[in-house]
């Protein structure tokens, strides 16, 4: 096979791929426990550095990495996804089943094989996502680009493209933990196209029309838990009465954010025991003024009315006595004369 030039692709389709290393860093093998780069060449164990063919390994996945996904030197594949096309190597891109599939099926014409993923009906594969988790195909350096902003970007693509357990995993923990009050809203509306029954739980079909498979009900949840848990406690709404003013400010901050939540998850919320605002009063208080705002925004328009009852005397065990429901209005019957 002879030496392919990346200069008429700059750089496989975008600049290195959209996946360079951080300055400094270099290909290297990830501690399971800790989840820290780990690099062979200073490590000792028992007293000994690591074999030399540990050092043989690396140097192989950092030729492999740079020459063949980087530069695309001695591609035997092109691949074209978005508006992008990469030039890469059909041994390495077997590792993915999906990739796999698509060689062994897509007809082939000329010397190098060409396929194409089709991304029309994925939003979630963002171009940085993708190119991220090919370049895990090639080299485990690609967890060092994972950031909260690309972090949902890189799972998706990483479900998609299937045997990527530990790139997913990354991924995921990084989503889980850029949820926060600055960034709730946008969660919010990714939770809000997962389809839910009426007990909260996943769709039977969320596993086949979703990219996310698993990981959607764990971030489902996880959104659940911020706004019963982190995000109370993050607003001190149970200090108020060291700091009436500081309690006012986070309670108009919770109202705020649950005036956006989807209708299942903000009645599953309100209703949890887990969401500690104070009394059932104050609860039932929080949810009929969260209602009035839903009544001008998200409830509107929906043909369906909100409304919170107190039940006396204490709600079923373990839930509480407020309790969230919601009707659809009847369309008004119009007589007709003859």
């Amino acid at each position: 096979m002879n030496a392919t030039s990346s200069t008429s692709i700059v750089a496989n389709g975008l600049s290195s791929n959209g996946a360079t290393p951080p300055t400094g860093q270099s290909e290297c093998s990830f501690n399971d426990s800790h989840r820290e780069p780990t690099n062979f060449a200073v490590v000792a164990q028992n007293g000994f550095s690591h074999p030399p063919y540990q050092m043989h390994n690396e140097e192989i996945v950092h030729h492999l990495y740079h020459a063949g996904f980087q530069t695309g030197n001695y591609a035997d594949t092109i691949l074209h996804v978005h508006q992008n096309t990469y030039r890469l190597h059909a041994i390495v891109l077997s590792r993915s089943p999906l990739l796999a599939h698509l060689m062994s099926t897509s007809p082939q014409s000329g010397a190098q094989r060409v396929i194409y993923v089709q991304l029309e009906h994925e939003p979630e594969v963002t171009q940085e996502g993708f190119a991220i988790a090919l370049g895990y195909l090639y080299s485990s350096v690609s967890l060092s680009l994972i950031r909260p902003d690309n972090a949902r970007g890189v799972l998706a693509a990483g479900c998609l493209l299937g045997g990527m357990d530990e790139l997913c995993g990354y991924a995921y923990d990084a989503c889980r933990q850029s949820i926060n009050v600055e960034t709730i809203n946008e969660w919010l509306e990714f939770i809000d196209t997962i389809p839910s029954s009426p007990d909260g739980s996943l769709t039977p079909e969320l596993s086949l029309t979703s990219v996310f498979g698993h990981f959607a009900q764990r971030l489902r949840d996880d959104v659940f838990h911020f706004l019963v848990v982190t995000l109370p406690n993050a607003l001190e709404i149970n200090s108020s009465e060291s700091d009436p003013s500081q309690g006012q400010t986070g309670r108009d901050t919770l109202l705020r954010v649950f005036s956006l939540v989807p209708f299942d998850m903000f009645k599953s919320a309100v209703e949890s025991r887990a969401f500690e605002i104070g009394s059932d009063q104050a609860r039932f208080k929080f949810a009929k003024d969260v209602i009035e705002v839903r009544k001008r925004g998200i409830a509107r328009g929906h043909g369906a009315e909100e409304t919170v009852v107190l039940a006396f005397g204490g709600g079923h065990p373990g839930g509480s006595a407020v309790h969230v429901t919601r009707k659809i209005r009847k369309r008004p019957l119009w007589k007709v004369n003859s």
